[in-house]
């Protein structure tokens, strides 16, 4: 006779064994959508489990001023939403509040809209959150909102195998395959997956660019770019009067070492100036003027870039961004989120909302702004046609980083900087490396500097290993993470971009397929295999175009030409390529540092002894030194000016600033430094002409 015990174990076997879905995602991102549209292509059934109520992540919450980066390798399904955005901006009921033709065609580098390519890249919130509804009612997508993974016993495994996941109202998953497409890899975290949270030292990986970056001001987003110092002290240079809120007394930490410290968050929000669609910035419950009382000081030195990330967006809106020394990030209140409960998580995002609206109200309102930033803020205010139900407020936290896996494969900078070779690439990135400000701290001299922000140019598109999707042998076999990947801190501050998600997210899933057919663990998907139907679902793995449609072939140039790769450098130099055109790869700038250790040589050889004109390729801004100190080494001696780099002329393709012409022998030199700058330094390239 049979007992009732035995039975009971076989029919637990056999539910824990039968699958409800081949493939189960975990999460609500863009990410989690073109999972779910590429299961659905490939014949599977996928449920997306979203903890969300809204789909799409930071894509439909606010980020409407796409970080794209080369947009030549964003292809599939990710080019296929951006060319869904142009179609909805094709029709005339979309343009509400503003006409086309009025919008103008500004985007990151590249046109906003691209008509060529049937592609647009900026957009509103609603837009974005439309399209991803789409997808779900087109491909008839099962999605279950507002649920949330039991992050304590809500995972069950068979060996290395998921075999169900269990969200806190009771409800119950199993699937074939699991895909953690959320931002901070809880599913991943909860299956015992190893991973990552903070910065890892240099030394770990080999990285220049990691661990803490004390003495290194990329960007603009740090308090040397005021024209005066800050104290952080309540009484200025009086330290017995108390530190200002928003920094930190705990000592900085040593260049390049590893912390626990993530880079910060803020919300990417929508702004409107047209007043028929506009609500007044609302005054938080909670707010407290003191709490700003450092933007008080850099707005009262004259700083004047306060609106210099109001991107524009189709239909008089904003996609609005952190900028300068004092802004809409929120340095050093989120360093436990990753980690955190859920309760704790929402204690964050409402101190962070607070936080942003409550700037807002204080440049708005504080009789103490000046005059002229409060009168252009008080144009501003909320769209009354976004967020309708999140009281006009974005509901994405914009998560830039929270924990990352440490996979079968884990990328570096060296890999995105070319110095490593990338293996079994299933998508390209390529915008900059870009992590935002991590601590702020009091100098010895008692004034306050951010900390953390870095900008390194990638110098062209990167691949992305297949082996950053999975975990470890032997941690999850059926497991795939497209967003809180394998990656470095820094690496991570490049491919953590939302089209980079979406070409992720589309490659997990069907390497997900392929693992079912297979019957097979994730690990040991056929690359090659893999490889031939992601270029078949118009996947970019590999770039043999221009590393950027901006980059300048010297050698279409007459003359001597010395890229800025050829100049002796001293000190930290900064490399980037957000201007609209440059010498090759990419150009140098000295951080804003006006420290006088950043120093740049150009040497070269002349043909024949006579009379050269020199000229300084320099990308412009309103940002730059107008008195840049340079030294021209030619035949009589060494003529010192004092150039300003605001005002170079636009000649054959590129910007120049003519720096005279002197008589040469066989060999010239060209010495650049930051000696007292008033701005960046910005050095390109350097051109000698026969005259």
């Amino acid at each position: 006779m049979i007992s009732r015990t035995f039975l009971a174990s076989i029919a637990l076997t056999l539910t824990t064994q039968a699958a409800d879905h081949d493939i189960v995602i975990y999460g609500g991102t863009c990410a989690a959508i073109t999972s779910a549209v590429q299961a659905k292509q490939m014949g599977k059934s996928v449920i997306v489990v979203s903890p969300d109520k809204h789909l799409g992540g930071l894509s439909s919450g606010g980020l409407g001023f796409t970080d794209t980066g080369n947009k030549a390798v964003i292809g599939g399904l990710a080019r296929d939403f951006y060319h869904r955005i142009y179609l909805h901006y094709q029709k005339p009921t979309s343009w509400v509040q503003q006409k086309q033709s009025e919008y103008g065609n500004k985007g990151q580098g590249t046109p906003a809209m691209d008509g060529e390519n049937r592609t647009m890249w900026i957009f509103e919130p609603h837009a974005a959150e439309q399209v991803f509804e789409d997808y779900v009612k087109e491909f008839g997508i099962e999605v279950v909102r507002d649920e949330w993974l039991d992050r304590a016993k809500g995972v069950t495994k068979e060996g290395d195998k998921i075999t169900s996941i269990t969200t806190l109202s009771g409800k119950t998953y199993a699937g074939k395959m699991f895909i953690d497409a959320t931002y901070e890899g809880d599913l991943m975290a909860a299956a015992g997956v190893d991973y990552h949270v903070g910065r890892e030292a240099n030394s770990v990986y080999g990285e220049e660019h990691n661990g803490i970056q004390v003495g290194v001001l990329h960007h603009g987003h740090h308090f040397s770019a005021v024209k005066q110092p800050i104290s952080a002290y309540k009484i200025p240079g009086d330290p017995k009067s108390g530190v200002l809120p928003r920094i930190s007394i705990e000592p900085v930490g040593e260049f390049g070492a590893g912390d626990k410290r993530v880079q910060a968050y803020c919300f990417r929000s929508c702004y409107t100036t047209d007043p028929s669609n506009r609500i007044p910035f609302p005054k938080p419950e909670g707010y407290d003027a003191s709490q700003y009382e450092l933007l008080l000081r850099v707005l009262n030195a004259d700083w004047p870039e306060f609106f210099e990330k109001f991107d524009p967006i189709p239909n008089f809106k904003t996609d609005t961004n952190n900028h300068g020394p004092f802004s809409f990030d929120n340095i050093g209140y989120n360093y436990d989120y990753p980690e955190a409960s859920y309760e704790r998580r929402r204690e964050i995002i409402a101190e962070h909302r607070l936080y942003q609206q409550g700037l807002l109200w204080f440049v708005a309102n504080d009789p103490r702004v000046p005059i002229k930033v409060q009168e252009e803020l008080q144009t501003w205010g909320l769209p009354k046609d976004e967020f309708t139900d999140n009281g006009n407020w974005s509901h994405q936290l914009y998560i830039r980083e929270a924990r990352r896996m440490i996979g079968a494969y884990v990328m570096t900078e060296n890999e995105l900087r070319k110095k490593k070779p990338t293996p079994d690439s299933v998508g390209m990135g390529s915008y900059t490396i870009d992590s935002h400000n991590v601590q702020r701290y009091i100098t010895p001299e008692g004034n306050v500097q951010n900390e953390g922000d870095i900008g390194v140019s990638t110098n062209g598109p990167y691949e992305i290993a297949y082996g950053s999707l999975v975990p470890k042998a032997g941690q999850g076999s059926n497991l795939l993470v497209p967003v809180a990947m394998s990656a470095t801190h820094i690496a991570y501050g490049s491919i953590r971009m939302e089209p980079v998600f979406m070409i992720l997210g589309q490659s997990a899933a069907t390497a997900a397929a392929m693992a079912i057919d297979g019957n097979l663990p994730v690990q040991k998907v056929p690359y090659q295999q893999l490889r031939e139907r992601l270029q078949k679902d118009g996947q970019i793995l590999q770039y043999v175009g221009p590393k950027d449609t901006r980059s300048f072939d010297p050698k279409k140039l007459q003359g001597i030409i010395l890229d800025d790769t050829a100049a002796k450098l001293t000190g930290h130099w900064v490399h980037s390529s957000a201007a609209k055109s440059f010498l090759s790869d990419d150009y140098i700038h000295d951080g804003n540092a006006k420290d006088g250790q950043c120093r740049a040589r150009f040497e070269t050889k002349l043909p024949k002894a006579g009379k050269y004109r020199v000229m300084l390729a320099a990308a412009p801004s309103g940002n730059r030194a107008t008195n840049a100190p340079f030294e021209i080494h030619h035949k009589e001696g060494v003529t010192n000016l004092k150039v300003n780099l605001k005002e170079p002329k636009a000649a054959e393709g590129l910007f120049w600033i003519d720096l005279g012409a002197y008589e040469f022998g066989n060999e010239a030199a060209v010495s650049v430094s930051n000696a007292g700058t008033d701005g960046y330094v910005v050095v390109d390239g350097m051109r000698w002409i026969a005259e």
